[in-house]
């Protein structure tokens, strides 16, 4: 098989990511269009992750974030979006780079996409060589939202899970074998 030195797997993820920024930004300046909102998963140990002392020990590895009804002070830049949630009551003020997002879905619409761990490649680097081996990413853990209250014995629904019928887009399966 011949070696991509133009490193699709990683522009892929790049468009993809910058259809999450899109979104947001969107949302930030017009509000939640229709019954639109989002399911964002992102790795809470990643570099650049802005989070509570509490909320990291509560989510030590990964966190699913609900932006519907109660989110206020939306900021989105090129690199990372801002936005206020409340937490059990407690409102919290959370960064979150968008490398670090693992999973985006829009259960209006059912339409969402998990993103892959590239190894050897930032992101934004697509001339980089390949990967010394890439793994598909994790599936998105249950996870606690900002916004909906669940026990251990009823986890909430998660990016893979909360659409009746709705598909999760990995990008492995346009990869060939």
């Amino acid at each position: 098989m011949a070696t991509d030195h133009i490193r699709y797997d990683v522009l892929a993820q790049a468009a993809l990511r910058g259809v999450v920024r899109t979104v947001l930004a969107d949302a930030a300046k017009k509000g939640l269009p229709g019954e639109h909102h989002f399911k964002i998963t992102f790795n809470t140990t990643a570099p650049g992750v802005r989070l509570s002392d509490r909320m990291r020990a509560r989510y030590p590895q990964d966190m699913t974030i609900v932006l519907q009804h109660q989110f206020w002070d939306l900021i989105v830049t090129e690199l990372a979006f801002e936005v206020g949630l409340s937490f059990g009551g407690v409102p919290e003020r959370i960064l979150v780079p968008f490398e670090t997002v693992t999973a985006f879905y829009d259960p209006a619409v059912q339409f969402g996409f998990q993103f892959e761990t590239i190894e050897g490649a930032a992101i934004g680097d697509a001339s980089a060589g390949p990967p010394a081996a890439e793994k598909p990413a994790p599936a998105v853990p249950a996870t606690r939202s900002a916004t909906e209250e669940s026990t251990p014995e009823t986890p909430p629904p998660t990016a893979t899970d909360a659409g009746t019928g709705g598909e999760v887009v990995r990008l492995d399966r346009f990869r060939k074998k």
